[in-house]
Parts: structure tokens; sequence; C-alpha cells
């Protein structure tokens, strides 16, 4: 009888769990429970309700056994940076606060005032976000973090509470920009400037770490299978990318969901002056590799947009009614940070920058929506040749997993941009990978290569091919209006 396998997935919107079996060479996917997720303004900061994740995870487990699933493992990820304080008592201190949330504001050039920016990329690899992990400490309250006896990144966190067994993760604890990129501990140096003792941190673990049964106390208040935790690539990025099919010779990753993740997978970490100025960041993956790649804010756009909208339209109707418009009728700075969390909506915000900039204002739902979109695809392209600059080779295949490559419109107009195959799917990568590193830690997958095949196998891939090759000049011209943008 087939294994059965339960991945949790968390993003800033929304968590599911998905179960996973292996029949006939294929693996089959079920989603057994969804559930919304969100920060509130609580005590002055955007906080996640971290309680709430937990209780519906355990509402999904009793949904699963009900379905008729007895035994199971579980892996969990979420998104990353973002950590919870544990004090000696073994509770959390206080929810977590969300790294949209504005604290880290002017973090990065206070800090690294004392400690040159250069200085901190050499040690870790990691690019400059403002809501790292290490700009939220040193904007931490200090009498907290003195009453701190463990820092757990949130998908480590539940899986404490689930199972009482304390760990940090690699693929995520690398998000920190506190993990030496040589040594693969956390940097002293680094800690100290922001009042964090080593020994705040559980132990290091790699993905794939059994982190054991669930707390009796949940079996006797819930219904719940027998589980078995595994830590799992902790990352939603890193998951992301175990879930990617690996198509190409010189191929890239865009893991496209709420965030864009843009990058390779490396097998030695690439920190050198290229990737420096050009902020890009080597993240842990599993099984000793690197995620070479670039933040770009993604979905997180186009989904701010469609709650705006006065008539409720799904993202497959956007899409439509984007296809009716001409592209590339602005250009628009996507990673821009004005967008991250804007206080006036994003409407309004992508309006207001295109009077700024003085071009065509987007007013209709297609309008709006094949601005992000065009624009999403403009930023693609031109990282992977930026990509291509760094590695010394340039990119001939993006592979485009999660719910991005559900958007047939942005795939071809950045395969037509970028002049490179394009290999859409799956979407459901986060999950797929998730449950990859489970199988391959039961031994139902022999390894990482094995593990791909097998999602080559199982899902539905679909190819997009450079068409429109005039495409070319909006690239150049999308060039020419970032670099003007930034002098």
């Amino acid at each position: 009888m087939s294994k059965t396998y339960v991945a949790v997935d968390i993003g800033a919107s929304s968590g599911r769990l998905m179960l996973g079996q292996l029949h006939d060479g294929k693996l089959q996917l079920q989603e057994m429970h969804r559930f919304k997720n969100g920060f509130v303004k609580e005590a002055g900061h955007d906080r996640w309700q971290i309680d709430h994740l937990i209780e519906e995870i355990l509402i999904g487990l009793e949904k699963i056994k009900r379905a008729g699933f007895s035994k199971i493992t579980l892996g969990i990820d979420t998104w990353a940076v973002d950590y919870v304080l544990v004090g000696s008592n073994g509770q959390k201190l206080q929810n977590p606060i969300s790294y949209r949330d504005n604290r880290t504001a002017n973090s990065i050039a206070k800090l690294t005032s004392e400690l040159p920016k250069d200085y901190i990329y050499q040690k870790t690899g990691i690019q400059f976000l403002d809501f790292n992990t290490l700009y939220q400490l040193f904007e931490e309250d200090k009498n907290l973090l003195a009453k701190t006896e463990k820092i757990l990144m949130i998908p480590d966190y539940i899986g404490y509470v689930l199972t009482g067994q304390a760990v940090t993760e690699v693929t995520n604890a690398s998000t920190t920009q506190m993990l030496s990129l040589r040594e693969g501990l956390f940097d002293h140096d680094l800690l100290k400037k922001v009042n964090v003792r080593p020994e705040q941190f559980p132990k290091l673990v790699d993905a794939g770490t059994v982190l054991g049964p669930i707390l009796n106390k949940w079996n006797q208040q819930y219904d719940l299978p027998e589980v078995e935790v595994i830590t799992v690539a902790t990352h939603d990025t890193a998951s992301a990318v175990v879930g990617t099919p690996e198509i190409g010779q010189h191929w890239a990753y865009l893991s496209s969901g709420t965030w864009s993740l843009l990058g390779s997978e490396l097998n030695v970490p690439e920190n050198g002056k290229k990737a420096y100025c050009q902020n890009y960041t080597n993240e842990w993956g599993a099984y000793g590799t690197y995620r070479f790649l670039k933040n770009i804010m993604g979905l997180w756009i186009i989904q701010n947009v469609q709650k705006e909208l006065p008539q409720q339209y799904s993202f497959a109707q956007l899409a439509a009614l984007a296809e009716k418009e001409e592209p590339f009728q602005q250009y628009i700075d996507v990673n821009d940070s004005r967008f991250t969390n804007p206080t006036t909506g994003m409407v309004q915000e992508l309006q207001d920058y295109c009077r700024r900039t003085q071009q065509k204002v987007p007013q209709t739902p297609g309008e709006l929506a094949m601005a992000v979109y065009s624009n999403l695809s403009l930023y693609y392209a031109n990282e992977l040749n930026i990509l291509g600059d760094i590695l010394g080779y340039p990119i001939d295949t993006l592979n485009i997993v999660g719910g991005g490559s559900n958007v047939r419109l942005m795939n071809q107009m950045t395969a037509s941009l970028a002049q490179v195959d394009v290999y859409a799917g799956p979407s459901e990568a986060t999950a797929v990978g998730n449950l990859i590193v489970q199988m391959i830690t039961k031994q139902d997958v022999s390894n990482l290569q094995q593990g791909r095949q097998l999602i080559t196998n199982s899902f539905a891939i679909k190819k997009f091919v450079p068409q429109n090759r005039n495409f070319t000049q909006q690239l150049l011209n999308y060039q020419k209006f970032l670099q003007e943008m930034k002098a």
C-alpha cells in the first residue's frame, strides 16, 4: 500500500494541506484543507495570527483522518525571514511581526553605517532586503530579546508546537542574512550587532530531518491520524525549487507566486562583485545546493488589484481581459518599494506611479492587469540577462512554477521578451517539493534527480517558445527606463 504524505504549505494569503501518494509511478495530489492567512494590526504592528495557523493544521489533519487516512508523514513550509520569540516556559512571547510591517524601513542604512554592506555580503552572500531577519532583530524590543530562550523561524515554530522538538532548518535560516556562507553557522559578529546569542537559535538541521510524532496533548484535543513530522525544505521557495522539473541545459527557475523568485540552482555559491552589485542572494537549498536568485515583487501586485476592484474578478478573468489590451503601454519598476504594502491601495499606487512618470494611466481592470503582467514579464526578461551575465553563460530555458505558471499571457510574453523557451508547471511546485523531500527521507524516492523525473512524469508541463521578435526593442526600452529611474 502506498505511503501517505501531507504537505502543509502556508503563504502570505492562504494555507493548505495537500495529500500526496504514489500510484503507478506518478505522484497524485489531493487538496484536503484550505484556510486563510494574513496579518492584522495588533499592538502597533502588522502581526501573523500564528495560533490560528496551527489550529487550522490540526483541523486539516482531522479531515484527513475522516477521509480514511490513519497514518501519514507531514512536512511544513512557509514564507521566510519572520520568526517567533519563545520564552523560558516554552510559550511565545508575542505574535510574530510580519515582514511587511514598516518597522524596518530605514534599518539597512542604520545597521550598515556600522558594518559595511560589502562586509555583510561577503560573510552571508544574502541580498539586502529591509525585511531580512537581521534588520527585524535590529529593531526588536531589547527587553523581549532578553527574555527570549529560543528564536524560531515560522515553520520551525509550528513544528516545535506540534512535536516539542526545536530545530533551525537551513534553507530558511539562510534567509536571515546571519548565516555564514562558508562556515554554515550563525555569524557571531552579526548576532552581536542585533543583541542575539548563538544559543538562542536551536541546532541547525538539513531538509529531510525527522522531528518525530505529534505531541500526545494534540491527540487528546483533536481526532488525529498517526503523524510523523519531517522537517522539509521549510522555506517555501526552497520547496518550490525542489519541485521544479529541471528542463534545459542552462536552465533557470521562476517560482511565481505572491513573490517571484528568479534564479539558478548552484552547487557552489556566487558572491562576487557582480552578484553583490545586482543584489543577488545565495540562499541554501535542499541537498547541498544554493538558490542563487533575485526577489521580485511578483503576483502580490495583481492580488491586491483584484481585491480592490469594485467588481469581483477571478485571476483567469483578469488575464482574459488583459489579453484584449495592448501590452507595454507604460513601464513600471515592479520592484519599487512603494508596491510592498501601499497605504493608499495598489490600484492608486500604480496609477500615481504612471502619473509621476508621465505615462499612460491604466484605468480599466483589463488595462491594470496588462500593466502588471507586461511589466512583470519585462522585469523577468531583464533579470534573465543579468543572471546570465553574472554566471558567465546565457540562460536558454526558464522553468516557471507556482501560481504564475497558469498565466499563459505572462508566460508567452516572457518567452518572447527574453528569447528563451519557457516551461510552465507544475503550479503546485511548493507542495510537490515538500512531498518529494518527505519521499526521499522515507526512501520512496532515491534522490533529488529521481524526484524531478517523477515530477515530469506526473504533471502536464506547457511549453512556450519565443514568437514576437519585435518585443526585443521593448526590453531595450524598459532597460533604459530602469536606468533613468535609478539615476
